[in-house]
C-alpha cells in the first residue's frame, strides 16, 4: 500500500518555517530596543546635559572695537564735582542695545558703554556672551545712579534687575565704581 501525500503537512513544514523567522525577527527587535534604551539612549541623555565652555561658542567672532561717541562724567551726590571723565560709545536703540559689550575682550578704565532707553522703566540686563567681568550702573531720567552691579559673572545668564526705574545704563570694567569710589545716589552727566 502507498502512502497518501498529505497537502496539509507539506504546508505546515512551511508554516513552521515562516514561524522561526518571524520569531527571530521579533527576537531581534526585541533586542535592537533593550540594546537601544540601555546603550545609546543613555549616551544621548549624557551628551545633552554637557555644558559646553561658553567661550568655545565666541571664540571665532571677531571682537568689535570702540567706538567715541561721547564723554561722560560720574559726579558727586549734588551734582557738582567730577569725579571720573571718560569717552562713551553709546547704545541707543534695539541692534546696538542688544549687542552691548558682547564679545568684547577688555575695556580700559577711559571707556564705557551708555545705553539709552525711550522710557523710564524697571531694566535688566545679563551678561550672555560677554567676556569680561562689568560694573553696571543703572541710571534714573534725572541721571542720578539707583544701582550698581559690582564684578559681573562673564557668560552668565542670570538677570540684574535695576529694581527702580532706569533710563540709562552704564557698564565699565569690572571694580570701576570701587577704584573710583562711585555710589548709589551719585549722578551721571553726557554729551554725545
Amino acid at each position: 500500500m502507498t502512502k497518501e501525500k498529505n497537502p496539509n503537512k507539506a504546508s505546515g513544514n512551511k508554516t513552521n518555517f515562516e514561524g522561526k523567522y518571524i520569531l527571530i525577527a521579533v527576537i531581534a527587535v526585541i533586542l535592537g530596543y533593550f540594546a537601544y534604551t540601555k546603550f545609546i539612549e543613555k549616551d544621548e541623555a549624557t551628551t545633552k546635559h554637557v555644558v559646553t565652555d561658553p567661550r568655545e561658542k565666541i571664540k571665532n567672532i571677531k571682537e568689535p572695537a570702540f567706538k567715541k561717541e561721547g564723554e561722560l562724567e560720574f559726579l558727586s551726590k549734588d551734582g557738582k564735582q567730577t569725579v571720573r571723565k571718560v569717552d562713551i560709545e553709546i547704545a541707543e536703540n534695539d541692534d546696538e542695545r542688544m549687542q552691548g559689550l558682547m564679545y568684547r575682550k577688555s575695556m580700559d578704565d577711559n571707556k564705557a558703554m551708555l545705553f539709552i532707553f525711550e522710557k523710564e522703566e524697571p531694566q535688566s540686563f545679563w551678561m550672555k556672551n560677554t567676556i569680561m567681568s562689568l560694573d553696571i550702573i543703572y541710571v534714573n531720567g534725572k541721571k542720578e545712579i539707583v544701582k550698581i552691579f559690582k564684578n559681573t559673572i562673564p557668560f552668565s545668564e542670570k538677570s540684574l534687575p535695576s529694581e527702580k526705574p532706569a533710563t540709562y545704563v552704564v557698564e565699565v570694567a569690572a571694580g570701576f565704581t570701587d577704584r573710583y569710589g562711585i555710589h548709589e545716589g551719585d549722578m551721571i552727566n553726557f554729551q554725545k
